[in-house]
């Protein structure tokens, strides 16, 4: 039996490395999309969903592929769901991003409410009464700050995935300090 020699051993490690794999590649957005829709039916299906599977869950950096400058139409679950966080809790802390989160996950496990993010979001636009005041103030919807925009994106990321946690104290604490600061943010967006 011949031995292969070192610089065999380099020039096969070297060709294994340089092959593509799954993790490596760009993701693309339209299978994040996609992934989002799932993560989305089953967070709507309430009390009866099953936790994801690894493979199906939303990486980070799948999500930052997703609406990355926060211009995109508002037709999927992440672009909803971090455009809602973005400006409802924009400049807060994590707490208070994860409460806005919270808030439009727990609406759409519910019956009562649609079930589907952006349905959620939009909800109340017909009477001129919408759940989120961002949606219907007739102000731009386009992202601003691409710091936060990517954190909201993030957040929105761990609550498709059913990844957020939040003691409900916490909870409680953001959204009460959101309430006080609706007032204080109704000037903060630019006119169309």
């Amino acid at each position: 039996m011949r031995r292969i020699g070192p610089l065999a051993c380099v020039a096969l490690f070297v060709l294994a490395a340089c092959q593509p794999n799954e993790q490596s590649a760009a993701p693309i957005p339209a299978v994040v999309e996609q992934k989002a829709a799932a993560l989305e039916k089953n967070a709507a299906a309430g009390r009866e969903q099953s936790d994801p599977s690894r493979s199906e869950l939303i990486g980070e950096r799948e999500v930052q592929v997703v609406d990355p400058a926060g211009t995109e139409q508002l037709d999927d679950a992440i672009t909803c769901l971090a455009r809602t966080i973005y400006w409802e809790a924009r400049g807060e802390k994590a707490a208070s991003m994860e409460a806005v989160a919270s808030v439009v996950m727990n609406r759409l496990g519910n019956k009562e409410f649609p079930d589907n993010v952006c349905a959620v979001v939009r909800q109340g636009n017909e009477q001129g009464a919408c759940q989120f005041s961002w949606w219907c103030d007739g102000r731009s919807d386009r992202a601003q700050d691409d710091e936060s925009y990517a954190t909201a994106k993030e957040i929105a990321r761990k609550a498709l995935n059913l990844q957020l946690r939040i003691e409900r104290t916490a909870l409680c604490i953001s959204i009460i300090g959101m309430l006080v600061l609706v007032g204080r943010r109704s000037s903060g967006r630019p006119k169309r």
